[in-house]
């Protein structure tokens, strides 16, 4: 059963929004659509716009979505992580739930480029998420 994580030791509130940016969204629309249909993005974003901030690993992040982890000098993480260091607090990640009989479990919506960053800065610091499920067909 997975725990949300709001209030867990070592969150990373000095690098994070409280709130994913406005143009996260639209992002996310475009990228799901390369994957699901079009009313279902629209219906994903609509529950990731409502869905409660919660909190999860990079390291997770990225073995449950079965991404690589992209090189600190990538431009957009090298990008993220200069603004880190400049103290600059990057947007919380939008992630899509596929369920364990999906090709992918975990969709990266949007963020992909801040949970690396966030993973060189320190894989164990807790990045806030909003999640949705994907709906059935």
């Amino acid at each position: 059963m997975a725990k949300n994580n709001n209030k867990k030791k070592g969150t990373s509130n000095h690098l994070w929004k409280l709130e994913p940016d406005e143009h996260d969204y639209p992002a996310a629309y475009d990228y799901l659509t390369l994957l699901i249909t079009e009313k279902q993005a629209t219906t994903v974003v609509n529950r990731l716009r409502k869905a409660p901030i919660s909190h999860r690993k990079a390291k997770d992040l990225l073995r449950a979505s079965e991404l690589h982890l992209l090189s600190p000098d990538s431009e957009h993480v090298a990008k993220d992580m200069k603004k880190v260091e400049m103290g600059a607090l990057l947007s919380p990640v939008l992630l899509v739930r596929g369920g364990l009989d999906s090709t992918q479990p975990l969709i990266v919506a949007d963020g992909y480029h801040r949970v690396c960053a966030s993973h060189h800065l320190d894989e164990n610091l807790d990045i806030p998420c909003r999640i949705a499920d994907i709906p059935a067909s």
